[in-house]
C-alpha cells in the first residue's frame, strides 16, 4: 500500500546507477548549479538537479530513508503523501536560494555553485512528522540513560546523509524548514501546493498497478498508521494475554480439583526462610526471621479481582517484593 513510495525507491536509484555506470557524460545535465539558474536562466536544473542523486552514498542513504517513510504514504494515503513531498520540494528549492544568498551577505561565505543533487530535501523535511507522530518505542538500554529506539537507526541514517557532503547541510536545512511549514500549515501552503484530484486519478490508473502490490495474508490485519516494531508489540501483548488466560483457567482448574492451597514453602524456599547470620567471636548467633513486607492492599484487590485467594496474593507479594508481574505469573504458572 505504498506505491509512490516504491517508485521513488526504485526509478531514481535505477537512473543514478545508470548515469554512474554506463552515462557517465550525462551527469552535468543533472547538476543542481545554483548559479546557472540565477545567471544563466537554466531553469529546467531546478527539476533535473533535484531528481536523481550524483552520488551513490546519497542514493543509498535516500534510498533507505524513503523506504523507511513509506508508512506516512500508508497512514495518509498516496495523494496527500505525494502533496507533502511536491510541496517541499517547492519550498526548498526557495529555500535554498535564500540561505545561500543569506551566507555571503551576512557572513561572507561564498557557497560553492553545485549543491548536492537528488531528490534530498523532501527526505529531510520527513523528518518532521516522523519526530512529531511516530511514538518511540525503546528497544534496548546502554550505558544506563541512554536507550535505543525504533527510531535511532533512522536518525542515523539522517545524520549520516547529512555528514555525506559539503554543502548538502544547506539542502537539509532547506528541507527541514519546507517541511515544518507545510507540516504546520504556515501561509495555508498545504491547500497552494497540493497534488489535484483528476492528477492523482490518472496516476492511480496508470502507475499504481505497475508499483502497488499485494497485501500479505500470512499475518493477522493490524491498524494502519504502525511502525512495524508498534505492530509486532502488540501482537505479542495480544498472545500474551492469551496466553495467561490460558494459564489462569487450567490453574484454576488444577486447583479446584485438588481443593488445596499453593505450597508456598515450595514454591520461594529462599525467600519466606531468610535468616540473619552473624558471626561474632567464631559462633554463630541465633538466627531472626526478617520482619513481614508490608504489601499494597491494591495489588492485592487486583489480584484477587483475577479469582485468586486474599491468601495467595498475600504471601505471593511479600514473596516477590511487591513486584505484581512475578507474583502473576507465579500464581498463574503454580
Amino acid at each position: 500500500k505504498a506505491p509512490l513510495s516504491k517508485s521513488l525507491l526504485l526509478v531514481p536509484s535505477a537512473l543514478s546507477l545508470l548515469l554512474a555506470l554506463l552515462l557517465p557524460h550525462c551527469q552535468k545535465f543533472f547538476v543542481y548549479d545554483l548559479h546557472a539558474v540565477k545567471n544563466d536562466f537554466q531553469i529546467w536544473r531546478l527539476i533535473c538537479g533535484r531528481v536523481i542523486c550524483l552520488d551513490l552514498k546519497d542514493t543509498f542513504c535516500s534510498s533507505l530513508l524513503i523506504y523507511n517513510f513509506r508508512i506516512f504514504e500508508r497512514r495518509y494515503g498516496s495523494r496527500k503523501f505525494a502533496s507533502f513531498l511536491l510541496g517541499c520540494w517547492i519550498l526548498s528549492a526557495l529555500f535554498d536560494f535564500l540561505l545561500v544568498e543569506a551566507m555571503q551577505y551576512s557572513f561572507g561565505i561564498t557557497v560553492a555553485s553545485n549543491l548536492p543533487s537528488g531528490f534530498l530535501a523532501p527526505v529531510f523535511a520527513l523528518f518532521v512528522p516522523f519526530y512529531c507522530s511516530i511514538p518511540r518505542v525503546q528497544v534496548a538500554q546502554i550505558l544506563g540513560p541512554l536507550s535505543i529506539t525504533n527510531k535511532t537507526l533512522i536518525y542515523i541514517l539522517g545524520l549520516q546523509l547529512f555528514t555525506s557532503g559539503s554543502y548538502i547541510w544547506i539542502v537539509a536545512i532547506s528541507g527541514l524548514i519546507s517541511g515544518l511549514c507545510y507540516d504546520r500549515k504556515m501561509l495555508q501552503v498545504h491547500q497552494v501546493l497540493c497534488i489535484p484530484s483528476w492528477v492523482a486519478q490518472f496516476f492511480s490508473w496508470t502507475l499504481e498497478p505497475i508499483f502497488s502490490s499485494s497485501e500479505p495474508t500470512s499475518e493477522a490485519r493490524v491498524g494502519m498508521g504502525a511502525t512495524v516494531d508498534i505492530q509486532r508489540q502488540q501482537r505479542m501483548e495480544q498472545l500474551d494475554r492469551q496466553l495467561m488466560l490460558s494459564q489462569f483457567a487450567q490453574v484454576r482448574r488444577q486447583r479446584q480439583q485438588q481443593g488445596g492451597m499453593i505450597n508456598w514453602n515450595r514454591l520461594f524456599p529462599p525467600l519466606r526462610q531468610r535468616r540473619n547470620i552473624n558471626y561474632q567471636d567464631g559462633r554463630r548467633s541465633e538466627q531472626q526471621a526478617s520482619p513481614p513486607l508490608e504489601v499494597s492492599e491494591e495489588q492485592v484487590a487486583r489480584l484477587m479481582e483475577m479469582g485468586f485467594s486474599r491468601g495467595d496474593a498475600l504471601e505471593a507479594l511479600r514473596a516477590s517484593n511487591n513486584d505484581l508481574n512475578v507474583a502473576t505469573n507465579f500464581l498463574l504458572q503454580h
